[in-house]
């Protein structure tokens, strides 16, 4: 398996490397920005076309879904017929997606939208970071991996201030509108200045028909995550237990089946023999529990602001500012640090910093005041956040080959989307905020207490793994490669 080699491999500090972090980091910002911005939006968007809480959740999980299930392919698609075409059909077919939810005339048609945005996301995500890891020098890619994840988790995080601010000046409709120039901008950028790369299985021209196993792989991923979803979000009927039990044998059918059509595959969607080095292993298990534990909370937090504590939007939005700044000021130097001490230090405390945060949010009631009982805890989330990202997302990149970096994203993003999947789908129905809550204040402060302490263990159960997992110390390459070169038993990649 080889790889399309760039003609100059790019400098973190040079124009060149400058403008692909720009496009990249802008791209990424596109899927980012919309799953917290519609956050905001959610009480609103469920006034205005009537939505149940189970609606609300579809209208997360609908994008999340096709997200996660079709991530995968997005990577091994981009690997195969081109990284930056990848990108760019991803940017186009998720801008006409968020046209459809700006037109959406209710929740069903809005769902239905936010599905093909998911869609549009599981081809730009993936490759995104996988443009960054072919592009750079090796010595770089830790730094620019690094800006990648914290100017990303900047666009993210500012994104719910911007959708209160949108909110309070005019419709939710105008939060998915906002996505229309800047892709437009990421689209010139891209076509500007991204150089393209590829890789070439079995010496096969560049281009060449991808196998069967792709769109079966696809297709299983769909039906295991989507049958698991409609599990725990489905109707509370007669019947519903036995319907519920029905999805989840459907579920987990699909997915030993994914297992057995990769393993025999000779053009496997996921190399299953990524999942052989330990590192990488543990990496995504942890991922999973991460994303899953910052999903919901996020879902949940700006919510609460609005019904438990009566902000406004533009109040609740603003909120989480905070974590822009730490972002922004230290995850690149948070990446650059991974790189020289190993990623088990930051991968093991970031999480329980998250998690005092969290259950600070316990405190949230009608007589909450920002200052005292919003502000400390989200400093923390946020501290917490900037101290694992970065290390976590080199980690999981560093610990597959180059020639799969496509694939090494679309798993880890596949993981961690399914993980946010599965907790807004499943954490409120356990603990009891599901059906009405959503238009009972009282209903749902119980229910958000309870979920919080499931956040929690979810943070703490990421940080177990990593510390029980991951290797101390990193080679002294600045790379972030966390296993000798098997040639030169030095890192390199």
């Amino acid at each position: 398996m080889t790889q399309t080699p760039l003609a100059d491999p790019l400098r973190a500090t040079s124009n060149a490397g400058r403008w692909v972090l720009v496009a990249t980091i802008l791209g990424s910002g596109l899927a980012g920005i919309d799953q917290t911005v519609v956050g905001v939006a959610l009480p609103t968007i469920g006034r205005d076309l009537g939505a149940s809480f189970a609606g609300l959740q579809w209208t997360v999980s609908a994008y999340t879904l096709t997200l996660a299930s079709l991530i995968l392919w997005g990577g091994a698609l981009g690997d195969r017929f081109g990284r930056r075409r990848a990108f760019l059909s991803g940017v186009v077919a998720f801008t006409a997606a968020s046209a459809l939810c700006a037109a959406a005339p209710n929740i069903t048609f809005l769902i239905l939208a936010r599905a093909v945005q998911g869609m549009g996301g599981a081809l730009l995500t993936p490759a995104s970071l996988a443009l960054i890891e072919s592009s750079f020098v090796p010595e770089d890619r830790a730094r620019a991996i690094g800006t990648w994840a914290g100017f990303s988790g900047v666009a993210t995080a500012l994104a719910p201030f911007v959708g209160g601010w949108i909110l309070a000046a005019a419709s939710w409709r105008w939060v998915f509108l906002i996505n229309l120039p800047m892709a437009a901008l990421v689209i010139a950028l891209t076509l500007r200045h991204v150089p393209e790369s590829r890789q070439d299985r079995h010496g096969r021209a560049a281009g060449a028909r991808s196998g069967a196993s792709d769109w079966q792989g696809a297709v299983l991923t769909v039906v295991g995550l989507g049958t698991l979803t409609w599990a725990a979000l489905g109707s509370s009927g007669s019947g519903a237990v036995a319907e519920r039990v029905a999805a989840v044998a459907v579920a987990a059918v699909a997915f030993t089946s994914f297992v057995l059509v990769e393993r025999r595959s000779d053009h496997p969607l996921v190399p299953l023999d990524l999942f052989a080095d330990r590192t990488f292993s543990v990496t995504n298990v942890a991922t999973f529990l991460l994303y899953g534990a910052i999903g919901c909370f996020f879902f949940l937090l700006v919510i609460a602001l609005q019904l438990v504590c009566g902000f406004s939007p533009l109040a609740a939005g603003a909120a989480s500012l905070p974590v822009t700044v730490l972002t922004l000021a230290l995850s690149a130097r948070s990446g650059e640090l991974a790189a020289r001490i190993g990623p088990r230090t930051q991968m093991s405390l970031g999480p329980l910093v998250c998690a005092v945060g969290v259950v600070l949010t316990l405190r949230l009631s009608p007589d909450s005041n920002y200052w005292v009982d919003v502000l400390p805890a989200v400093l923390l989330f946020g501290l917490g956040l900037v101290t694992f990202v970065a290390p976590l997302t080199s980690t999981a990149l560093s610990s597959a080959p180059t020639e799969n970096a496509g694939v090494a994203s679309g798993v880890n993003n596949a993981v961690a989307r399914s993980g946010t999947l599965l907790a807004v789908a499943v954490i409120p129905v356990l603990t009891g905020l599901s059906g009405d809550a959503f238009g009972d204040v009282g209903s749902f402060r119980d229910g958000y207490r309870a979920c919080t302490w499931a956040i929690a263990a979810l943070l703490v159960g990421a940080s177990v793994m990593a510390a029980v997992g991951l290797p101390r110390v990193c080679p002294r390459l600045r790379a972030p490669r966390c296993r000798p070169d098997p040639v030169a038993g030095s890192p390199g990649h």
